[in-house]
């Protein structure tokens, strides 16, 4: 049990106490989780991952993660957009992903909108959604880390508002700490002074 604060992992240095459980998140958390993303393809690639983990545990997703890439043709916006109904068919038969009918259609449907979309414009919105980040507290412990705040329930209706399903408050604001728009690594972690602002 822990009272939220950072934990020391294998290697006894402090973590984000979610970070420290296995090898997998040690690794996401120390060189993925709040690094600046950009690219359409990598951010559709986050968006969609953050989309599949709703009501699941990120490490689901996580170790799952190569077969997702390898089912969605890498997260090319273009080549997902021109899935056919016999590719979603294929979808719901690989034990490789997360066999969602109405998440696999989402991911379809949301290339199909964003390649219609100039180069640069996903990075462009979602980007345009990141707060000062002078203006934000420092988390000292996980009750501090919010789940939802006024800039990812903006960017969660500017997404829909262009035709992006599957993408509450939440979720955006999921894909924000996971693409480096906020810095939510606690106050003690070791990932905390490595990640640039």
């Amino acid at each position: 049990m822990t009272d939220g604060t950072a934990l020391a992992g294998p290697d006894g240095a402090l973590r984000c106490p979610w970070a420290r459980f296995t090898e997998d998140y040690v690794a996401y958390h120390d060189e993925e989780w709040g690094r600046p993303v950009h690219g359409d393809d990598a951010l559709y690639e986050r968006l969609c991952l953050e989309a599949f983990q709703s009501g699941l545990s990120w490490i689901t997703i996580l170790r799952r993660r190569e077969g997702f890439r390898a089912a969605f043709a890498d997260f090319k916006i273009a080549e997902v957009a021109g899935f056919t109904e016999a590719d979603e068919a294929r979808l719901l038969a690989d034990p490789g992903i997360i066999r969602n009918r109405a998440k696999i259609e989402a991911t379809v449907a949301n290339a199909r909108v964003l390649s219609d979309w100039t180069p640069g414009e996903l990075d462009t919105l979602i980007w345009s959604h990141a707060p000062d980040p002078t203006t934000r507290p420092i988390p000292r412990i996980l009750a501090d880390v919010p789940a939802v705040t006024p800039e990812s329930t903006a960017l969660s209706k500017a997404l829909k508002k262009r035709g992006i399903r599957f993408v509450g408050p939440t979720t955006a604001y999921a894909l924000m700490q996971a693409c480096g728009l906020v810095d939510d690594h606690l106050e003690t972690c070791v990932a905390r002074s490595s990640v640039p602002l």
